[in-house]
């Protein structure tokens, strides 16, 4: 079986950092939380669990999105839960397994690396419902070959990333604008190219000559931390960022997990001179500090999705088919502007009205 993409713009993530522990810590395990409401949830047998990648369920992005998700099934299902925190890759089986042992009735992982020991779990553990987020299996012809128990969340990030790129270029003043990833994922990339066609789009749609630093189109190749641990090395994307704004780009895209705050450090710092958007969440949610540097977000509901694929598995509606989220069903979207509300023109405001509209009618295409 060959593993790859349904394609690879369905997928938008960050934080798909690499994780795992030398011995899987023993998974924290609680029954649903009281709401507070005056209506008390019935409790349920069913267990749902998680897998978080190296960034933790604490990193204001990805795994934090989805185990939102999780959190949400807790409090309205009555699910029972657990979760492992993983920190290297060597060990993401062993995590995935020990939810297995906790007697999950489903495990949801977190991340595009997780997508080989999510695969073997699931073939050993027939009974046992798994979904991943960012990652789905498929052969040449793009067939789902995934087993019936295993479900692929994946996000089309390429669509709300190219509305980002038309509003960073509209914004910028010096004319040029940047991106970077941790790693070259898939994931990570569909952010950067969707963000580098909008600017192509506000370029040849005003007559202008925004250039795009950390990702060429053509080459498919950019900007990258690299290195043992590309998503959890803050010092890593403010090092990136800082060169990025050294060559004159005043509008940043970090796809990097909790390394991309090392650009909202640099934008925060250059005196408004620099802004950095924000990625799987609205950062000004997640990271209400920054805000004022954020021109928006790009944002996918893996939180949804997550919710979802545990209710469909504990009402035993659970299917291998797999979901996209779009900027058509919600499942990936622009988030507002914020503090840059004023600094965004009507006019600019209009013009992403209409593109969003029109990539949703298949009028503009985010990618090649």
């Amino acid at each position: 079986m060959k593993k790859s993409l349904i394609a690879p713009v369905v997928f938008g993530a960050l934080a798909l950092a690499v994780g795992g522990c030398a011995t899987p810590p023993a998974a924290s395990t609680s029954a649903a939380p009281s709401t507070g409401a005056s209506t008390t949830v019935a409790q349920s047998d069913f267990k749902a669990c998680m897998v978080s990648d190296a960034g933790g369920f604490d990193d204001k992005s990805f795994n934090e999105t989805g185990y939102s998700g999780l959190m949400k099934a807790v409090q309205e299902l009555g699910v029972q839960h657990a979760e492992v925190q993983s920190k290297v890759a060597a060990d993401y089986a062993k995590n995935v397994e020990e939810m297995v042992k906790q007697k999950c009735d489903i495990v949801v992982s977190a991340g595009y690396a997780l997508g080989d020991a999510t695969l073997a779990a699931a073939k050993k553990n027939p009974d046992t419902s798994f979904a991943i987020v960012d990652f789905a299996y498929t052969n040449d012809k793009g067939k789902n070959t995934a087993p019936s128990n295993l479900k692929g969340l994946l996000f089309n990030s390429a669509e709300p990333a190219f509305m980002a790129g038309y509003a960073a270029a509209s914004l910028s003043t010096t004319g040029k604008v940047g991106t970077f990833g941790g790693a070259p994922y898939p994931s990570v990339t569909s952010f950067m190219d969707g963000y580098a066609r909008g600017v192509a789009y506000y370029n040849k749609a005003k007559g202008a000559n925004v250039a795009v630093l950390g990702w060429d189109i053509d080459k498919k190749d950019g900007t990258f931390i690299g290195g043992q641990d590309p998503f959890g090395d803050l010092p890593g994307g403010k090092k990136v960022a800082s060169n990025l704004m050294a060559q004159g780009a005043d509008v940043l895209l970090p796809v990097a997990g909790p390394s991309g705050e090392g650009a909202l450090q640099v934008a925060k710092a250059s005196n408004g001179k620099v802004a950095s958007l924000w990625v799987d969440t609205d950062g000004c949610v997640s990271q209400e500090k920054y805000c004022s540097v954020i021109p928006t977000s790009v944002g996918k509901a893996m939180d949804v999705a997550v919710f979802e694929a545990i209710k469909a598995a504990k009402d035993k509606a659970f299917s291998n088919e797999v979901y996209i989220g779009t900027l058509a069903n919600g499942g990936a979207y622009l988030a507002p502007f914020h503090d840059f509300d004023s600094k965004v023109s009507a006019e600019t405001k209009a013009e992403l009205d209409k593109i969003k509209a029109e990539i949703i009618a298949g009028t503009i295409k985010t990618t090649a």
